[in-house]
């Protein structure tokens, strides 16, 4: 089994992205930084701007935020965003809340 060289182009690339963390310790995904920092900026002013809200209404404010300057699923990039900045402890969940109430640690 040999070490397997990256190119330049490879090495570039995995520069440009992030691995997710998962508050359940499951496995993250590698995304594109950029995007990354995009939503996760969208996510943060939101709810420094609201305190506290539902997942769904977070969503949609940034889907809002981003609208028409965003490629790709802003849902899917939210909720993989969001559980990366609960396991980095940035924001949390509350607990018992029904709908999912999210807000900044």
């Amino acid at each position: 089994m040999g070490v397997k060289l990256l190119s330049h182009t490879e090495e570039a690339c995995m520069k440009d992205t992030i691995r997710t963390l998962h508050p359940e310790k499951k496995q993250g995904v590698n995304i594109s930084r950029e995007k990354y920092e995009i939503i996760r900026q969208a996510i943060l002013s939101t709810l420094r701007a609201q305190k506290e809200m539902t997942f769904m209404k977070l969503s949609h404010s940034v889907e809002k935020e981003v609208n028409g300057t965003f490629e790709g699923s802003v849902m899917w990039y939210v909720t993989t965003v969001k559980l990366d900045l609960e396991a980095r402890g940035e924001i949390k969940r509350v607990p018992h809340s029904r709908p999912q109430l999210v807000k900044l640690v």
